[in-house]
């Protein structure tokens, strides 16, 4: 093929050899020339090999190191190795006009892989001992949260946990019998190291018109007045508690599920608080309809809290104990009510923070205030494009609204707050997340995806601060974000997932059905 070439053929030098820097040939021109046409042919050949090892290694292709003692057998034809330097070949990075998001390099379809095999790997849980006061917030989680500290990291995800057996225990079985008290219920807690004590429930005080039943019969449990809404849980394990510092108490709360929580969401206007008076604490007319009203059956969900953590403080008098209250939506904002009740009417109370995914605000400045005196500890776990923690009140982002009460013209919010009803404000520390973050979301995700409770965990678990990209090691499996949220996860990873889940089946090791679905 070589002694086809006209005499004038000459050599040029290879833009893909990047060891030749002084811009001379690896060969002679004249060894190009049809003269000595067998010395052509060794000598080209020659220089098509070292072309083809400068653009294997430029492209930086690696091969797994063979066995301890088994020694790499040498391809010796040329086809092997024309074949392993094509392998090596990412044909996007020469052809830009070629697709490159229908490729994935194997460390990423790796990771994947990783990922979704997951089932029930955690981050490892060190021992909080001595140290469990500043991780439940007794520093308000200063120098905690950005770079995000990793025991803590762990301790949010694994808050979010509880609620997410919230939901899964409510739709399991929503309805409640008519006739009489309800019956116990089971809930899978995802920590066995904790037992559930009691259940809480959760009442509207709005009645739903009859002539509802007759257009819509088959809403059933949408339109009950009362709903199974959380339970009471403690640790009842003496490693868990040795690690912990401490025995701690749960109050975990679910998201709006029924018609009449809806509704009770949409009555934003703020009430005064009951035992406090005029022009003092006030909180969304709703969320205290839901924590104060009792059911039929059922009491309300300020005394069965109250009721059961009396109950527990006494039985275990005399030891280190915590109140940990952490809620996902409409429970992010009930959890507020729950922990301003226990510090107002519970003595002597033990140390309660608040761990809220999603949470709207719930009560003015006053309210807010009112909280924070009382010694209760709040962290706000918040996803940037979750619209749902900017209402109600001024349909603004915190961090504008804090400028602009810093400025000159603070003095206008603050003549707001006091003569307007729906003068909002939150209250905490704040862990803020962002869907961008995720290599997995779509950028632009839609707001119930942003919303979701397993897409904060997600982001949760892969965030590092706030100018790092999403951690490479994350732990939590991403079975569920992608049976669930497939439509706002990016198809690329989609497709790969499904062609790795059917390998993963095989094996026995993960089955995308059998993944129990994100409740919220």
């Amino acid at each position: 093929m070589f002694q086809a070439r006209r005499a004038s053929f000459r050599c040029h030098l290879s833009p893909l050899n990047p060891d030749n820097n002084n811009g001379k040939l690896t060969s002679s021109p004249s060894s190009c020339s049809t003269s000595a046409p067998k010395k052509a042919l060794t000598s080209t050949t020659d220089s098509t090999r070292l072309h083809l090892a400068n653009l294997d290694r430029l492209l930086h292709k690696d091969s797994p190191p063979p066995p301890n003692g088994v020694k790499e057998r040498e391809q010796t034809t040329s086809e092997k190795r024309g074949k392993s330097v094509l392998e090596g070949l990412n044909l996007a990075r020469l052809w830009p006009d070629m697709k490159a998001t229908e490729e994935m390099s194997p460390r990423h379809l790796k990771r994947l892989q990783r990922m979704l095999s997951k089932t029930a790997e955690y981050s490892p849980r060190n021992a909080l001992g001595s140290r469990w006061r500043e991780y439940h917030g007794s520093n308000d989680w200063k120098g905690m949260l950005d770079p995000l500290d990793e025991n803590l990291r762990r301790e949010v995800v694994r808050y979010g946990e509880f609620i997410q057996a919230a939901y899964h225990s409510f739709h399991s079985n929503p309805a409640m019998s008519e006739e009489g008290p309800p019956s116990h219920r089971h809930v899978a807690l995802p920590d066995r190291y904790y037992r559930v004590t009691k259940s809480l429930y959760a009442t509207s005080s709005i009645n739903m018109p009859k002539w509802i039943d007759d257009v819509a019969p088959d809403l059933g449990w949408m339109t009950q007045r009362s709903s199974w809404i959380g339970y009471v849980a403690v640790c009842d394990d003496k490693r868990e508690i040795a690690r912990m510092g401490r025995r701690d108490i749960v109050i975990s709360l679910r998201g709006t599920a029924t018609c009449l929580e809806w509704a009770e969401n949409m009555r934003a206007q703020l009430n005064d608080m009951p035992e406090e008076g005029q022009g003092k604490p006030k909180v969304e007319c709703g969320f205290l309809s839901l924590f104060k009203t009792e059911g039929t059956h059922v009491p309300s969900l300020a005394e069965s809290v109250i009721e059961e953590v009396k109950r527990l403080m006494e039985m275990y008098e005399g030891e280190t104990l915590s109140i940990t209250i952490t809620g996902h939506s409409l429970g992010a904002a009930l959890a507020l009510l729950v922990a301003n009740e226990i510090t107002t009417r519970v003595p002597e109370v033990p140390s309660v923070a608040v761990f809220s995914f999603g949470g709207p605000k719930v009560g003015n400045k006053a309210f807010g205030d009112k909280i924070t005196a009382q010694g209760v500890k709040v962290l706000r776990i918040v996803n940037s494009q979750d619209v749902i923690t900017r209402v109600p009140g001024m349909f603004v982002s915190e961090e504008l609204e804090q400028t602009i009460r810093n400025s000159k013209i603070g003095g206008v919010l603050d003549m707001f707050d006091d003569n307007t009803p729906l003068a909002y404000s939150h209250v905490g520390a704040e862990l803020r997340v962002d869907t961008k973050m995720s290599p997995f979301l779509k950028p632009d995700a839609d707001m119930a995806c942003c919303h979701d409770l397993e897409a904060y965990l997600h982001l949760v678990d892969g965030f590092l601060a706030s100018n790092c990209p999403f951690r490479a090691n994350a732990k939590r499996s991403l079975a569920r974000l992608m049976q669930d949220q497939s439509a706002n996860v990016k198809k690329l990873y989609i497709s790969k997932a499904k062609a790795l889940s059917l390998n993963l089946e095989r094996q026995g090791s993960f089955s995308m059905s059998g993944c129990l679905p994100s409740p919220s």
